[in-house]
């Protein structure tokens, strides 16, 4: 009989702390609806105790969804612990999840704690975030680099106090498969009380391992996996939810465990998280890349078409792609619209499906389908960033062998209409001028990229900035039938999410 795994994702806390990614309470909550109609356990909804911003986000979260657990992660101590249970106390299944480094190298350079000290520290703020829930979560930060017998005793104290879940993180990536398994093993049968608790493991990708290693530690008897949708999250990022998903599923003779994640969504929740982080996923990502199914090779193309199998180790119908979709077009009602935004995760107001379709409208009006991921730009666009300081009202550009590139633009700040003109050494770069001049904005364009989001010359093209201004990074997303335009949001885009990270700065934990 298969054995459960738990799936505890932390894309809106560690994926987050990628450079560049920070998501506000809106997009969030977007995401982490998402993440509990794919199935996962556990979402981890942020660091209450980072800023105001990623306590509301969180206590949103909390309050809105039923399924999941909601965890809110916390150091040791009384402050932070207090923060994560205010956010989410109001949550049908809440959990405080506390850590605490273990390594010798962080305890002397960054604790400045002895072994002892730490211990004690562990044992107190387990027994307090157990005073407020009977869910508490225990990490051991560094695990991999710990002495063992040190992290036995560690995990044996905060089970004593009453951590029900314990984590041992591969924290910079250091882990080689072999031997992280075997030290889930070694402290699975060298900590006495360990039975009934439930051994988590979070792995980062610093050496191209989180997913070997997190199998590994599920081989080992791990039961709980910390993931990421695309592997997003700090340096290399963590270990990928889709990855370790679909081989617990192509591979249940060699890994026969079970998980409450339907398959069928992780397309669609990948697509996501790109779209509202900006970050890209590469095409030869494994399950989600663009290319993960395409065949290019005569051999396999010949063989694919007579039996997919041959190339083919999973079928894509299993992640979410070819489904037979429903063709949206200029004729299309609110009643259509309202169904498909209905079947890809987003259940709107009337005054909301009345602005998404206004758009709609305006967009079938350019091109002849509209496709599943120009819907999510639309409510993107429309539902999810209706707070942003900067929007674009009007673009005009002139180009040419014989003229000066020139774009006038006008703006919306905080509600009042600005407009001005800039020059350059080509449209786009006369747009983003004239936007700077606009928002007296000096941020640096570290990233330019174009992609299209369908095929056909009315596809939507889809534009990646990445900004940094006084040590910011932000990344900025934008997309539109015209690259001119697309280009202009993007820039756009990317400066809200500047503002948004110098009101709500984001004190990286430098955890896990």
């Amino acid at each position: 009989m298969s054995e459960k795994v738990y799936i505890f994702d932390t894309t809106l806390r560690d994926g987050e702390q990628s450079p560049g990614a920070s998501m506000n309470a809106a997009e969030k909550l977007r995401l982490a609806t998402q993440l509990e109609k794919l199935g996962v356990d556990v979402i981890e909804a942020g660091f209450p105790a980072a800023s105001e911003g990623d306590f509301d986000a969180v206590s949103q979260i909390a309050k809105k969804l039923k399924k999941a657990e909601i965890a809110g992660l916390a150091r040791t101590g009384k402050n932070d612990i207090d923060r994560a249970w205010g956010a989410v106390q109001h949550a049908a299944k809440p959990r405080i999840h506390t850590f605490i480094a273990s390594s010798d190298i962080h305890m002397k350079y960054k604790l400045n704690k002895d072994r002892d000290e730490v211990v004690k520290t562990a044992v107190e703020s387990v027994r307090y975030a157990k005073s407020l829930t009977d869910n508490v979560e225990f990490s051991a930060e560094d695990a991999s680099r710990s002495d063992r017998d040190f992290l036995c005793k560690l995990f044996e104290a905060a089970i004593e106090a009453g951590a029900t879940t314990v984590n041992i993180p591969d924290t910079v990536g250091y882990a080689i498969p072999s031997e992280f398994g075997e030290l889930v093993k070694y402290v699975m049968e060298h900590t006495p009380n360990i039975g009934g608790t439930v051994v988590s493991v979070h792995c980062h990708n610093d050496l191209g391992l989180a997913t070997a290693n997190t199998l590994a530690a599920i081989s080992a008897g791990a039961r709980q996996a910390e993931v990421t949708i695309n592997g997003i999250g700090e340096r290399a990022g963590n270990t990928s939810l889709e990855e370790v998903i679909m081989a617990l599923h192509t591979r249940p003779n060699y890994l026969p465990m079970e998980t409450n994640i339907i398959t069928e969504e992780i397309h669609s929740s990948s697509r996501l998280v790109s779209m509202i982080t900006g970050i890209i996923v590469q095409p030869n990502k494994a399950i989600v890349g663009a290319n993960a199914f395409a065949h290019e090779a005569g051999i396999h193309q010949d063989g694919v078409l007579k039996n997919p199998m041959t190339y083919e180790i999973m079928k894509p119908e299993t992640i979410g792609l070819n489904k037979n979709k429903l063709v949206l077009g200029k004729h299309s009602g609110r009643h259509a619209l309202r169904s498909r935004l209905s079947e890809i995760g987003y259940d709107l107001s009337d005054e909301e499906l009345n602005l998404v379709f206004k758009k709609f409208k305006e967009l079938a009006d350019k091109k002849k389908h509209v496709i599943d991921e120009d819907l999510e730009v639309l409510v993107s666009e429309g539902i999810l960033r209706t707070a942003d300081i900067f929007v674009l009202e009007y673009l005009h550009v002139t180009s040419g062998t014989t003229v000066l590139p020139m774009a006038s633009v006008k703006l919306s700040i905080n509600g009042r209409s600005v407009r001005d003109a800039g020059y350059g050494n080509g449209p786009i770069d006369a747009a983003f001028n004239a936007i700077a001049k606009l928002t007296d904005t000096e941020s640096e364009l570290l990233r330019f990229s174009v992609s299209a989001l369908s095929g056909g010359t009315d596809a939507m093209g889809e534009v990646t900035v990445r900004l940094k201004e006084n040590g910011l990074i932000a990344l900025g997303k934008g997309a539109d039938p015209d690259i001119i335009t697309a280009s202009a949001k993007a820039y756009i885009n990317g400066l809200n999410r500047l503002e948004y990270l110098k009101e709500h700065p984001i004190q990286a934990s430098q955890f896990m």
